[in-house]
């Protein structure tokens, strides 16, 4: 079997905020495997499954890893929980550590300046933070037609593209993160979820 540790650590991430299953195995600066599934429900049991996928493909096991990155959010209420659930119970049986990556950092990896990273929310409305704009540093929602001024590119729902997929910028964050980040991630939610509840149940988070 390779030895991707000398590389650098190698990390697995992945994220099920939004109506997708994505994922990605990361060792040093090199992707070695990713995918991103659309996909509206079924997260929970596909997961875990594109992550053994991704492992089998690049040779290495779940012992191999050195840290595993998850979205936390915002986004999807059920999606979030699923994802951060997944992360912290593999993260207790393997004995390493779980990093939670918001959505606005993952999109804003691979820009340098300032710039606004902007989630969909559904209904006409974003969620939105700003780096290096110091009005809209903490995150909000705000109707998608009526964002506030800021400096630098919208990236995100409404604006240019993210540099890298989602999954690949959890786990380059989460390589400079891990060794200083000792605790459990931790969903973001940004509103309530809606009345309605979820078909599914979503796994229960530890407390």
């Amino acid at each position: 079997m390779p030895d991707h540790h000398a590389s650098g650590p190698l990390i697995l991430a992945f994220d099920t905020s939004a109506a997708h299953c994505a994922a990605a195995l990361l060792s040093g600066d090199q992707v070695l495997a990713a995918r991103i599934e659309p996909m509206t429900k079924g997260q929970a049991e596909r997961v875990l499954v594109l992550c053994e996928e991704l492992l089998v493909e690049a040779n290495v096991v779940y012992a191999d890893l050195t840290a595993l990155g998850v979205g936390i959010g915002p986004g999807n209420f059920t999606g979030i929980r699923i994802a951060v659930s997944a992360a912290r119970g593999l993260a207790l049986g393997l004995g390493i550590p779980a990093v939670g990556v918001d959505a606005f950092e993952a999109l804003r990896e691979g820009h340098d300046g300032p710039c606004a990273c902007a989630v969909d929310a559904r209904r006409e409305q974003v969620f939105l933070q700003g780096f290096d704009n110091p009005d809209i540093s903490t995150p909000a929602l705000y109707d998608a037609a009526a964002l506030p001024a800021f400096t630098g590119p919208l990236i995100g729902a409404g604006g240019k593209p993210p540099a890298m997929p989602v999954a690949e910028a959890i786990a380059r964050l989460t390589a400079r993160r891990y060794a200083s980040t000792p605790a459990r991630p931790a969903p973001l939610y940004l509103r309530p979820a809606d009345a309605a509840p979820a078909r599914d149940a979503a796994p229960v988070l530890l407390p």
